[in-house]
C-alpha cells in the first residue's frame, strides 16, 4: 500500500477551514497518514505554498516525528520544527494577497530512513527539506486551498 495523508478538517482540494489560517485561529490542522515503507525511522511535515510570485513560501516543518506515529493533533507542537518564511519557529498558517484568488498549500509527509536529522535546531524550512531528501524512503501529500476574497 502506497502512503497517504489527510486531515480530518478538509479533504484533499478543498478548503482550508479559517481556523487554520493567519486570518483565524492560526493552529495547525490536523493529519493523519498510513502506509509507511519499511525501515521508516522517522518522518517529516512540511507545509508550503508554490503559488507565491516570487518562488515556494514555506509554512511550516516539524521533523523528527517519531516511527510509531501516524498523526499530529490539532495545533501540533514539537521541539523539532523549522523557521518558517514568515521569520518565526512553528506553524504559521495560509495568508495569501486579497484578491489574487485561492493559493494551494501542499502538506507533504516523508518517511525517512533517519531517527533524527542532522540539523541545527535553528534550520530554516527550506534547508531542512534538502538535509531530509537523502532520506526519504516515500512520501504523501494533500493540498489545501486558501484565499482572502
Amino acid at each position: 500500500m502506497a502512503m497517504q495523508i489527510h486531515s480530518p478538517a478538509f479533504s484533499d482540494g478543498a478548503t482550508i477551514p479559517r481556523k487554520y489560517t493567519r486570518d483565524g485561529e492560526n493552529h495547525s490542522p490536523p493529519l493523519e497518514w498510513s502506509g509507511a515503507p519499511s525501515g521508516t525511522r522517522s518522518f517529516l511535515v512540511v507545509m508550503e505554498d508554490p503559488d507565491v510570485p516570487t518562488g515556494t513560501f514555506r509554512h511550516w516543518a516539524i521533523f523528527n516525528v517519531p516511527p510509531e506515529s501516524s498523526s499530529l493533533p490539532e495545533a501540533a507542537s514539537a521541539e523539532a520544527v523549522g523557521i518558517n518564511d514568515f521569520g518565526r519557529r512553528g506553524y504559521d498558517g495560509p495568508q495569501p494577497p486579497r484578491g489574487h484568488g485561492p493559493h494551494h498549500y501542499r502538506i507533504r509527509v516523508a518517511a525517512l530512513d533517519v531517527d533524527r536529522l542532522p540539523v541545527r535546531p535553528s534550520v530554516r524550512v527550506v534547508d531542512l527539506w534538502e538535509a531530509a531528501e537523502p532520506h526519504v524512503l516515500e512520501q504523501a501529500e494533500i493540498v489545501g486551498l486558501y484565499g482572502r476574497g
